[in-house]
């Protein structure tokens, strides 16, 4: 993959100098800010000129039929896409008349910066209008992480050159035009005008707008309120109309004076509550707001931020672009994921519209990891969501045919969205993922409450639906056929053994929670004999493998499919699913995503060493990594088999996605997923953690491009540091009790105040992997020794 970097280097920032109209998409992305509930994405201030407006709530959706060229049972009749709701971002200025408007008159200069240390989108420019004007335009923008229904924008106006008379037009603006959609299925499905007006409102400096969904009926208000500072004499109007609420200031600036309005902004949403109390909660957002005050906000912003970071901050000494790049994928996830609150995290989270908003596998697959070890809060209001969608997932169950639940392979409420069932209805590996989610949570926080209220219930919902999909052979093997595993290019395959070892954990884990909680499990149905039917099942679970070429299938005759022709494969025609027919990809060799090297990340345990070598070492040939989930995976496992320049490759891939654009879509909103994945192939890869059987292991190793890594994980009531260096590892605990792990095998117990280290293993040398012609990951350049790691936060990590 090739890209191009637009950004600044800087370990704690993205930045961006000057303005490039063609690029704004993905500018908008990468600047975007959200705290799970509210989405903005980076939009200039004025509205125009734009890339792909978008203001996103977690979990507001319109309806769209889904197109069948032939109908079939079970078939969903309806998708659900992410909206474009009421803009409260837009703040117009008119300078002697003049809009201001970056396609007119000089731009003189022009800056843009997003701060991972304070959670603030800083925004400078100095423009001169078409009749000799010039003034400087300066704003901070905010989306609470303490506050949820809120965001802020602190926006100034300075006089540079003369006496001026500006207009500032501060608005809310529903049912915005947009872009044309494209013909690429992953870019959302637009929709035009999905606002239908119930109220509107304006007085003084305060507008309220209410809207109505036209058929998935959700009511959505957004207000916006204001503070004033400027010279004397000031005038200010309210106007509002069905879709559009403004507040127009009017002043007269003399060289050197400056205007300054802080604008609050509330959102509020509901499938249930009427007119007023949506519109009333959003009028308490905005008091809570102005009495908070522009200052407190950002010391809230602040404060939250200092503490994510000293406990969840990964450093890297010796390559500072990547450094950077961690710190944006680490605060992005946050902000897909802080505040999200009984919704789901989607695949973009609320940076754009891309996959129509849509969650998928990825969140539990790739997000909760991460969120699991840095704020599990946030995992277990995901975990929550999930089961609020269990009455669909058991519906979805039902009309398959199957008992359990069957969870949607894509969604935003509940409902299976996908309209192309071999990718949707048959990758029922979402159940699992889900379950060891669940597990995974369970084991690293100790929540006995939460398993005993929710996550019981979606581990032996998710048990009965394996137990009633799969079936026992004539040989007492327990198979699973016709499924979809994570490699779209591969479909409705039997014995998928992704598929088949998840599932297994997911037994496993069933019956042992409900052993541990026999009261509970008996009020869901559970007895002995279904626990023993787990336990049969998983004991008896079927693993393909090739003996004659000592590796595992990805799934049954996969092996003996004929190889693609990746030297006829010209680079203009991937990603392949764009320029080739779905039979035809099915049938042959080739391999979209990581997908039996990542049951060997997941389930290491079920591989031997010298398995997961030549496994990866097959694969790698066949995987073109049409998808950005891919990156990651594989650099975890070629870390774990001594290929630590590749992992090197992978991770700076998997970290880079964005920030280079390498997939050439972040414009539609970033890859929550990849970002994610940059953390665990850092942590899971060169820090060597895996979690199996419920212990945490270490196997550290570093490329010869890092001098150091370090990272922190909340296990329990435990803050966890890690420190690698290619000397030794020191594990030492900051917070809460001793922890118990085990370091290249050995079992080592640390206490606070009492460090542990253990000399770096000696990795012997192993031949690089060959991939496809034309899809290698680029080669990382060694980077100058810039040391990393200073700032503002430092002395917080050494608590």
């Amino acid at each position: 993959m090739t890209g191009t970097n637009a950004f600044t280097v800087d370990p704690w920032s993205v930045a961006e100098h000057g303005l490039d109209l063609s690029g704004q998409a993905r500018a908008e992305s990468v600047f975007a800010l959200s705290n799970g509930h509210i989405g903005l994405r980076g939009n200039l201030d004025e509205g125009e000129p734009h890339g792909l407006p978008g203001t996103y709530l977690n979990g507001v959706y319109e309806l769209r039929p889904l197109p069948y060229a032939e109908s079939g049972y079970g078939y969903p009749e309806s998708g659900q896409s992410v909206i474009n709701v009421t803009n409260g971002k837009i703040i117009r200025l008119l300078v002697d008349d003049e809009p201001f408007d970056l396609r007119y008159g000089e731009l003189l200069s022009h800056h843009r910066s997003l701060d991972f240390r304070d959670g603030l989108l800083r925004r400078e420019a100095e423009w001169t209008s078409p009749a000799g004007r010039t003034v400087k335009v300066t704003s901070t923008r905010l989306v609470s992480l303490t506050q949820r229904a809120v965001a802020a924008i602190e926006y100034r106006v300075a006089a540079v050159d003369g006496p001026v008379r500006i207009v500032v037009q501060s608005e809310l603006v529903a049912n915005e035009q947009l872009p044309t959609g494209t013909h690429d299925p992953r870019a959302s499905a637009v929709l035009e005008a999905p606002l239908l007006s119930e109220a509107h409102q304006a007085d003084r400096l305060k507008a309220v707008l209410v809207h109505r969904t036209r058929y998935s009926e959700l009511r959505v208000a957004a207000g916006a309120d204001h503070t004033v500072e400027g010279p004397d004499g000031f005038d200010s109007v309210a106007e509002s109309y069905p879709d559009q609420g403004r507040i127009s200031v009017t002043t007269v600036l003399k060289p050197g004076e400056e205007l300054r309005l802080v604008k609050y902004i509330a959102y509020g949403w509901s499938a249930t509550r009427s007119l007023p109390a949506v519109r009333d909660q959003v009028a308490a957002a905005l008091t809570a707001a102005r009495y908070t005050g522009w200052d407190g906000l950002v010391a809230e912003q602040r404060a939250y931020l200092d503490d994510f970071w000293a406990t969840s901050d990964i450093r890297i000494d010796g390559d500072v672009e990547l450094q950077q790049a961690v710190r944006f994928a680490l605060f992005h996830v946050l902000q897909a994921g802080a505040r999200s609150e009984e919704r789901a995290i989607p695949a973009k989270g609320l940076t754009g519209p891309g996959y129509d908003g849509h969650s998928f596998w990825d969140t539990e697959t790739f997000v909760l990891p991460v969120l699991t070890y840095c704020l599990p809060g946030a995992v277990k209001q995901a975990l929550r969501w999930r089961h609020g969608t269990l009455p669909m997932a058991r519906d979805r169950a039902a009309q398959l045919g199957l008992a359990g639940a069957v969870f949607p392979w894509r969604t935003i409420r509940g409902e299976e969205c996908s309209g192309y069932w071999p990718a949707g209805t048959a990758a029922f590996h979402i159940g699992a993922d889900i379950a060891v989610a669940v597990a995974r949570y369970v084991r690293s926080t100790g929540d006995v409450a939460f398993e005993k209220e929710y996550g019981l219930e979606l581990l032996v919902e998710t048990a009965r639906m394996w137990r009633s999909l799969g079936h026992h052979d004539a040989a007492g093997r327990f198979r699973i056929e016709g499924v979809t595993g994570p490699d779209e290019y591969s479909a409705v395959a039997d014995n998928n053994v992704f598929t088949n070892l998840m599932a297994q954990t997911n037994l496993v884990a069933a019956a042992e929670s409900a052993t541990r909680h026999p009261m509970e499990s008996a009020a869901l149905g559970v007895d002995t004999e279904e626990t023993a039917a787990w336990r049969d099942a998983a004991t008896a679970m079927y693993i393909p493998y090739d003996e004659k070429l000592g590796v595992h299938p990805q799934a049954d005759g996969f092996t003996d499919h004929q190889a693609w022709d990746f030297d006829a494969t010209p680079p203009d025609k991937y990603p392949l699913l764009l320029h080739y027919p779905y039979f035809d990809l099915y049938r042959k060799q080739v391999v979209k995503q990581a997908d039996l090297v990542l049951a060997m990340q997941l389930r290491g345990d079920a591989f031997t060493d010298e398995q997961k070598a030549r496994n990866f070492a097959y694969y790698e040939r066949l995987t073109v990594r049409d998808s950005s989930l891919s990156a990651c995976t594989q650099a975890v496992m070629a870390a774990e088999v001594g290929q630590l320049e590749l992992a090197y490759d992978y991770t700076a891939e998997a970290a880079l996605m964005d920030l280079h654009d390498l997939g050439g879509n972040t414009s539609d909103g970033l890859h929550m997923a990849s970002l994610a994945g940059a953390c665990i192939a850092l942590v899971s890869g060169f820090g060597g953690l895996r979690d199996h059987g419920g212990q945490l292991f270490f196997r550290p190793r570093l490329p010869a491009g890092l001098q150091g890594l370090s990272f922190a994980m909340m296990i329990r009531e435990s803050l966890l540091h890690v420190e690698i260096t290619h000397k030794q590892t020191t594990y030492s605990v900051r917070r809460g009790g001793a922890l118990t792990l085990l370091h290249e095998g050995e079992e080592l117990v640390v206490g606070p105040g009492e460090p542990v280290s253990r000399p770096m293993a000696l990795a012997e040398p192993v031949e690089r992997c060959a991939q496809p012609p034309g899809r290698e990951p680029a080669r990382r350049k060694q980077q100058p020794g810039v040391q990393v790691g200073s700032g503002s936060v430092e002395h917080l990590q050494a608590e």
